[in-house]
Order: structure tokens, then C-alpha cells, then sequence
């Protein structure tokens, strides 16, 4: 589950929204050259499909919480009743889908939820699992999880994921949810600030936090939202961290539980 106590006040909601609809159609563009869906992703047991069937059920659960509130509570029920087999059950019952009707799923779906949020107000409050939320904070949520899936089907057919701007969207999601980070491996927060510089790529920088910060993060803005999104272990970044909680928070580095 996400860290929904994230302040996303200075967040441009709009051109997130954008970013959402491009990633997707990044990804759209790469899965529809695929010619195997059966191709195994790192993520064990999923193959493409599995990951393009869990992105559509995860779209189509926003656009119950959004569209019709009240029926979201019978989702969140199924969801607390499979535990962490929750996800895998669903993916693996929409992976069995014909391709070109999950495909057209999963298309009507993210369209839907890129325009949904535009239909109510930025801090409209919708149920999630477990917590509430609002449109300004799904949408970086739906981008996050949008590229990390799509890393998975990157990486599986061995093509390199072009890195965008849009990475700043995953880096925000990341330096915000430190506590996060830190309840997951059940330790107590950091009570001192944390500087972020990333190198974007464009090559600029992207920074968070005091500029005198004596815990301090530095790489590549790539590398920080591989790691964060658990998609490549530290050793295999270009992160470097000063200060004793830094470095430990590079260690446990996560966006979800």
C-alpha cells in the first residue's frame, strides 16, 4: 500500500496529467510491437501480460472510486480478503485475456482515468485502499506506476526505456514518501532534513530540501526512480548518500509496501 500523506500542494497537476497519457502511450507503443506476451518480466511469475492486465485492473479501480464511490468499498473488501495474493490473482485472471482485448482494455481504461480526474475538482476526495485521496495526488501515483510496470516490459525484451522529464513525477513520489521508506523496514523516521539532487535528463538538476542539509542524496534522477520503485538494488545505481540516515535510506528506498 502507498504512502497517501503526501503533500502534493506544489504539484503542477496539469502537465502530470499530460505526462500520464504520453507514458502510457510510450508503453502502448512498445507492447504493441511485441509480438510474445508470454515473455517473462522480471517481476516473478508476471509475464507482459501480467503487467499490462494489472495496470488496466488498477485504472479500472480509480475509475470506480472516482465515478461511483460507494461501490469502491466492495473492492477494497476484495482486496483485504486476498492479502498480498491480491494483485497476482487479478493480473493472472486478465493475463488469460486475448491480447487484443486486454490490449483495447487497458487503452479505454487509461484514457478514462486521464480524463476523470479533470471532471472534478484537483482536491476532490475519493476512497483508495485504505486511505482517501485526490486527483492531484493519483494522477504522479498512475505515472509512477505506469513507468515502474513499464520498466518491468523494458527490461524484458531487452530495449532500453527512454528516459523523459516525466521522471520527475516518480522522483517526487520518492523523495515525499521517505517516512514511507523508513515504516516499511520498521524503523523510526529520520528527524533530520534530507537534500535531493538529481541530475534530470536533460541535464538539469533537480533538488529537494535545505541546501545546508548535512543527510544529502546525489545521481541521476534515473537511477534514484529505479530504486525507488524497487526496480534495481543500489549497488546497481549511481547513488551516492552523506550522512548515516541518507545512506540508510537508500538501503530501504521504496514508493509502496
Amino acid at each position: 500500500m502507498l504512502n497517501y500523506n503526501i503533500d502534493v500542494s506544489d504539484v503542477d497537476y496539469d502537465p502530470v496529467v499530460s505526462d500520464l497519457a504520453a507514458e502510457g502511450d510510450l508503453l502502448d507503443a512498445r507492447v504493441s510491437a511485441e509480438g510474445d506476451w508470454t515473455r517473462p518480466t522480471p517481476a516473478a511469475g508476471w509475464t507482459i501480460a501480467h503487467q499490462i492486465a494489472h495496470l488496466a485492473a488498477a485504472d479500472a479501480n480509480v475509475l470506480v472510486a472516482v465515478r461511483t464511490p460507494d461501490a469502491f468499498e466492495a473492492v477494497s473488501k476484495q482486496a483485504e480478503a486476498a492479502g498480498s495474493q491480491y494483485a497476482d490473482d487479478v493480473a493472472e485472471a486478465a493475463a488469460a485475456r486475448p491480447r487484443p482485448v486486454l490490449l483495447e482494455q487497458w487503452r479505454a481504461g487509461r484514457a478514462d482515468v486521464v480524463a476523470a480526474p479533470r471532471s472534478v475538482p484537483r482536491d476532490f476526495e475519493f476512497p483508495w485502499f485504505g486511505a482517501t485521496v485526490t486527483p492531484a495526488l493519483m494522477a504522479p501515483l498512475r505515472v509512477m506506476e505506469t513507468w515502474a510496470h513499464g520498466q518491468d516490459v523494458f527490461d524484458a525484451v531487452d530495449v532500453a526505456h527512454p528516459a523523459t522529464a516525466r521522471l520527475k513525477s516518480v522522483a517526487q513520489l520518492g523523495v515525499k514518501g521517505v517516512v514511507l521508506s523508513f515504516a516499511a523496514a520498521q524503523l523510526p523516521p529520520p528527524t533530520r532534513p534530507f537534500r535531493v539532487e538529481l541530475a534530470g535528463p536533460d541535464g538539469r538538476t533537480w533538488a529537494w530540501g535545505p541546501q545546508d542539509a548535512a543527510q544529502r542524496v546525489r545521481g541521476s534522477a534515473l537511477d534514484f526512480c529505479l530504486r525507488v520503485t524497487r526496480r534495481r538494488p543500489l549497488s546497481r545505481t549511481d547513488l551516492t548518500a552523506t550522512g548515516q540516515d541518507a545512506q540508510t535510506w537508500l538501503e530501504i528506498a521504496r514508493v509502496f509496501l
